[in-house]
């Protein structure tokens, strides 16, 4: 839809749309370039490339700032291996609690790219086809869970098997400090084996609209249950609408919102694509569900980048941004890089400290 709709000039907040999506993007690839030289940093020691990490980069380890925020609530002490990874979750929770799950439509970089290729995915189905198969409904529920049990599988692991204690030796482990460089490692030397998972993922999201967004992405499973508690919300007033369809039609992740007077739903991304498809003036509105208040999709578009944004320059202001690691630190971790695994108990973190005071020692 992204390409589609920016050629349309009536539907001015998928243009909106399209633009945030593409300067995030170009952002994460910007942050992508800049780490490239960082790693070159650490792996020489110090020698060469560049001393300071594009802290953006930590955004990309969800898991890592899911402990940290949990360590944060235990604690009250905000950890100082990947700090920014925490402002950055907060910042996404923070927009998807005002705009239900609009993290996902409006910057996350993975879903900017299952859009085109869905939208890819639709021309040629169109072509060969005539028409846009959809996945039956039953098997589309059935699929639908597995990324909540993902979601519920870290939750169990990290909030009600990890104490205290283990929480912060994995914090203070080896693999956690150089967990930005490891998956660096994990896209720069791909194996046989993720190319083809990859490619998989590729083709599926080609014939089934956003896969991994509505099947796998545990991220997006939380975020459509913070949604659920979100005070503003997509009304339909049905006294104006005059039942053409065309929102259900233009909706992504098929919700029938003609038959609705709330879009109430974990798989409302907060795109606005039902809203600017409707040609009835303000038979679509966000309206707060505590003020009764109505406000226009710009508005609310406004304000959820702001959000984010305010959030990530608050930790940027306060001296919370950057990682508290020494650099010499990492220098010596990087030393065992190639052996650290991710530690599974208590005993392996202490093992790999060991391992990592030994090679100091020498």
């Amino acid at each position: 839809m992204a390409i589609s709709y920016i050629k349309n000039r009536e539907k001015k907040i998928q243009k909106y749309r399209f633009l945030t999506q593409s300067f995030f993007a170009l952002l994460c690839m910007w942050i992508g370039i800049e780490f490239y030289f960082y790693v070159d940093y650490l792996q020489s020691a110090g020698m060469t490339g560049l001393s300071s990490k594009p802290e953006g980069v930590e955004g990309f380890l969800p898991i890592s700032a899911l402990m940290s925020v949990y360590y944060f609530l235990q604690t009250g002490e905000l950890h100082g291996a990947h700090p920014a990874g925490f402002f950055i979750l907060l910042g996404i929770l923070a927009m998807s609690f005002f705009v239900g799950k609009s993290f996902c439509s409006w910057l996350c970089p993975i879903g900017f790219i299952s859009e085109l290729i869905g939208d890819f995915g639709e021309k040629v189905m169109k072509k060969v086809f005539g028409r846009v198969p959809k996945i039956p409904l039953a098997v589309d529920y059935i699929l639908r869970t597995l990324k909540y049990l993902l979601l519920f599988f870290f939750v169990y692991v990290i909030f009600f098997q990890m104490t205290q204690i283990a929480l912060k030796s994995f914090l203070d482990s080896p693999y956690n400090l150089l967990a930005d460089v490891k998956m660096f490692y994990f896209f720069a030397e791909l194996t046989k084996t993720s190319i083809i998972v990859i490619a998989v993922l590729f083709g599926l999201s080609i014939f089934i609209r956003n896969f991994w967004c509505r099947y796998l992405c545990p991220y997006g499973a939380l975020l459509g249950i913070i949604s659920f508690f979100s005070p503003n919300r997509i009304k339909r007033d049905a006294s104006a609408c005059i039942d053409c369809k065309l929102c259900t039609k233009a909706c992504p992740s098929r919700i029938n919102v003609h038959k609705v007077n709330s879009v109430v739903s974990d798989e409302c991304s907060s795109c606005m694509s039902c809203i600017d498809a409707c040609p009835v003036k303000d038979t679509l509105q966000f309206r707060s569900t505590i003020t009764k208040r109505k406000f226009s999709k710009f508005y609310a578009a406004g304000s959820l980048v702001m959000i984010y944004f305010i959030i990530i320059g608050l930790a940027m202001i306060s001296g919370n941004w950057k990682s508290k690691t020494p650099d010499e630190r990492l220098f010596l971790h990087m030393k065992n890089i190639n052996s650290l695994s991710h530690p599974r108990s208590t005993a392996d973190v202490d093992h790999l400290n060991k391992k990592a005071a030994e090679t100091f020692r020498k």
